[in-house]
């Protein structure tokens, strides 16, 4: 048995800004992700005059689900959770058995969740190209998982390189496979390229899924990803940028049931009888039986021999240890030989 084997998929519900700054609608996410056996519900911590300038165009997803005419620094301003809010929220967590996580976007609110307690990081697709930013989270040594889209190998690289030079080893990351659309076409998942990052670089490997339903996170799973994260929202008709590339609460839960039934299935990889399985072997198998009324003294051959179910008496695999042998007393047609 691999250590993949024996590795459950961590599950990051990524609710995001899906709250839309109303922290009951954050205490329903974590309640809808904490229903569907998700492993951490994930949100964005930053301010947004650390985050984006005032004149910053938005994407174009992000124009096609909110108002065209503001800015996304407007967009954003409106989005971001304060000290008190995250207290609460983690809080509420803790009250669900469920696991707060959040990507800081800047070295302030970096530090905001080490204070708050949180033992890992999330690097967002948007920072691994920010030298600061991935030094600082370096030097804390802990737990990272790191974000991909628009990437490519060489800028993987060397944001691991710079995570590694402060102190964060290799073997503490996990590198996730993204596309940064919102959604992304099925064309342009390249999901062979998660396999790509793990042979290339020698490190755990995940996926963030941005794709439209749940297919793509599941083959992920069969795939080797050690780390699925996933869009949710209460409702794809809400206002805000990403409730329409997210998944529903039933659309989650169901995500979480098919990945924890992959996870059953891709077994340890020994070529074996399962228990299962294992009674239906006299019954689907074929013995060596007598093809029509043998005496004793004759020989077995091609002709007074054959094979059929049940597979309680002698292998046909012995056929030609048999073939030429004398019968040791009368058969019957259709009868189990015997030697």
């Amino acid at each position: 048995m691999t250590q993949r084997d024996t590795l459950k998929t961590l599950i990051i519900a990524e609710a995001g800004v899906n709250h839309n700054g109303d922290i009951s609608l954050a205490r329903q996410l974590i309640d809808v992700a904490a229903d569907a056996g998700a492993d951490f519900v994930k949100f964005q911590t930053f301010t947004a005059d650390k985050l984006v300038t005032k004149n910053a165009k938005k994407a174009e997803y992000q124009n096609q689900t909110t108002d065209d005419i503001e800015s996304q620094y407007t967009m954003l301003k409106k989005l971001e959770l304060n000290r008190d809010t995250h207290e609460a929220l983690i809080k509420h967590c803790k009250s669900r058995e469920i696991q707060f996580l959040s990507t800081a976007f800047d070295t302030e609110s970096v530090d905001l969740l080490l204070e708050l307690g949180l033992d890992r990081f999330k690097i967002p697709s948007g920072e691994i190209t920010n030298l600061p930013y991935l030094r600082h989270i370096g030097q804390y040594k802990k737990p990272v998982i790191l974000s991909t889209g628009m990437a490519n190998q060489d800028e993987i690289e060397a944001a691991l390189n710079t995570l590694e030079q402060e102190g964060t080893s290799r073997s503490r990351i996990t590198v996730l496979h993204c596309n940064t659309e919102y959604p992304t076409p099925m064309i342009d998942v390249n999901l062979r390229a998660m396999l790509s990052i793990r042979d290339t670089f020698g490190v755990k490997v995940g996926y963030s899924d941005h794709t439209m339903g749940i297919e793509v996170a599941i083959a992920a799973v069969a795939l080797g990803a050690t780390v699925i994260e996933k869009h949710f929202t209460l409702d794809r008709n809400l206002s805000g940028p990403d409730h329409h590339a997210s998944l529903g609460p039933e659309e989650l839960k169901e995500m979480v049931v098919a990945i924890r039934n992959i996870e059953k299935a891709m077994g340890d990889g020994i070529k074996r009888p399962s228990s299962s399985e294992a009674k239906n072997i006299p019954i689907a198998r074929k013995s060596l039986v007598a093809a029509k009324a043998i005496r004793q003294g004759d020989i077995f051959c091609t002709t007074n021999l054959t094979a059929k179910r049940p597979g309680t008496g002698l292998s046909p695999m012995r056929w030609d240890e048999v073939l030429g042998c004398k019968a040791p007393r009368d058969f019957k047609t259709d009868e189990l030989i015997e030697l």
